[in-house]
């Protein structure tokens, strides 16, 4: 078990004044040493918003994850504030065995006091199999969340009409990288919709017969395939709409309507398109063995000029690739069917109470607070977002970090998590899966969708 370190920082205002003023002090330990230090004095660090929690001292909480090191320690020099202006110590202990442990503690009546939960599914199945063992959100949680966050997501963590899980982290997916300067060279426009993209595809394999427009790959070991499911998420979200897209997600229509063959389709005019794909690669079938984190490397070298692929791919540029507006590669949002809509694929974590103590309540609150957010962003490496409006994203590290948390925050977004996340395991991370690997290796549409919807149990 990790336990945070708690630093005490000097107040350089009287208890009894509000606002009160916070600066660091003292070396940093562990990963994040005298940066952290830095990071989170850069600004003052108000106890006022912690007031509201009472009196705490002496009080600890547990949290257990499945992030675990060096990623994990950003989350623990997160909580230096809170601990600091409350007085609560918060035990941090992550495992590569969340998943499967997490339900044989609660079973063994070892829970811990709060979890994070990285999909909806796990924690509908949570409050499902352990009903006793489940907290609701807290009341200064759920405030944080009605103030801060986009209606959506309190809709994922509510079970039976029960609001059961705060978001936390966030990312978006419905993204496009490309290599700015190959833009600039050929004077090509980012593409406002569908049509347009499209039309720039078909512009790049005319103008360049030894390369390909798109570059992809759905190679993930026991995961293969996952990358495909975002694909057609994606278009769900752009033919059929958001409505629809629950519908399917909710199992209200099949996995294989008439709807769900027509957005496959539209991700086919790339991914099934040899004149398409796959730009430095190989052939379509090449989709299904080039690793995810390698698919958009052609874009670099020029063999490729779009990749499709969500805000955290920049992690896997290699290492001096200037991810910027101007740099080496950047983004652009994936543009739908309609130039009016703005529908956002994307994903998160949320938080899970196994105990209402004043303590564990005070810090979920904290978690779901502009406080946390702008604390996380100082102290994370680029790839980290929060969907928090309170959130200031100068405090982001990088452009690509910006830009999902302009859209994830954008009023005109409709946001929608990830489909698989939301579906039964058995299918979405099952035969949803395998059917899209399929898929890409010849099999057609309707048949894929069929052996889908005939595994939903």
């Amino acid at each position: 078990m990790r336990r945070s370190t708690t630093r005490r920082l000097a107040m350089t205002a009287t208890l009894g004044l509000a606002g009160v003023t916070l600066a660091a002090c003292g070396g940093g330990e562990g990963a994040g040493g005298d940066n952290v230090d830095e990071a989170l004095s850069s600004v003052d660090v108000a106890c006022e918003p912690y007031q509201e929690y009472g009196d705490l001292e002496g009080t600890s909480v547990s949290v257990y994850t499945s992030i675990v090191s060096p990623e994990d320690q950003s989350h623990i020099d997160a909580f230096i504030p809170f601990e600091d202006c409350t007085g609560v110590t918060v035990e941090y202990e992550g495992s590569r065995q969340f998943e499967t442990q997490l339900p044989v503690r609660l079973e063994s009546g070892n829970a811990p006091d709060m979890a994070y939960i990285p999909q909806p599914g796990l924690v509908e199945r949570l409050v499902t199999d352990f009903p006793d063992s489940v907290f609701p959100v807290g009341e200064q949680a759920e405030a944080n969340v009605d103030e801060y966050y986009n209606e959506s997501w309190k809709g994922y963590g509510t079970v039976d009409g029960t609001y059961y899980a705060a978001p936390l982290g966030a990312n978006a997916k419905s993204f496009v990288w490309y290599s700015p300067g190959a833009f600039e060279e050929n004077g090509y426009q980012i593409p406002e919709t569908w049509d347009d993209l499209m039309a720039l595809s078909e512009q790049i394999a005319s103008d360049h017969p030894d390369a390909k427009p798109w570059c992809a790959g759905i190679e993930s070991g026991n995961a293969t395939g996952w990358p495909a499911t975002d694909w057609l998420e994606d278009m769900m979200l752009r033919t059929a709409g958001p409505e629809a897209y629950d519908q399917w997600v909710e199992h209200e229509i099949p996995f294989n309507d008439d709807q769900v063959v027509e957005a496959l389709d539209q991700a086919g005019q790339v991914l099934k398109d040899e004149q398409m794909v796959n730009g430095g690669l190989g052939g379509v079938e090449s989709i299904a063995t080039v690793p995810f984190g390698e698919a958009g490397l052609p874009i670099l070298d020029g063999s490729c000029f779009l990749h499709r692929q969500a805000s955290f791919y920049q992690a896997n540029w290699p290492e001096g690739t200037n991810v910027a507006e101007d740099g080496d590669v950047f983004a652009f949002y994936l543009p739908g069917n309609d130039p009016d809509e703005q529908p956002l694929l994307g994903g998160g974590e949320f938080t899970l109470m196994f105990a209402d103590r004043p303590e564990v309540q005070a810090l979920q609150a904290y978690l779901a607070s502009p406080e946390w957010s702008n604390a996380k962003a100082k102290v994370s490496s680029p790839g980290w977002v929060s969907a928090n409006s309170g959130l200031d994203p100068a405090n982001l590290k990088s452009p690509i970090d910006q830009l999902a948390y302009e859209l994830l925050t954008d009023e005109a977004t409709d946001f929608r998590f990830d489909g698989s996340d939301l579906m039964p395991a058995a299918v979405g991370t099952g035969s949803f899966w395998t059917g899209m690997t399929n898929w890409i290796t010849g099999e057609d549409t309707q048949s894929v969708l069929d052996s889908i919807e005939n595994s939903w149990d």
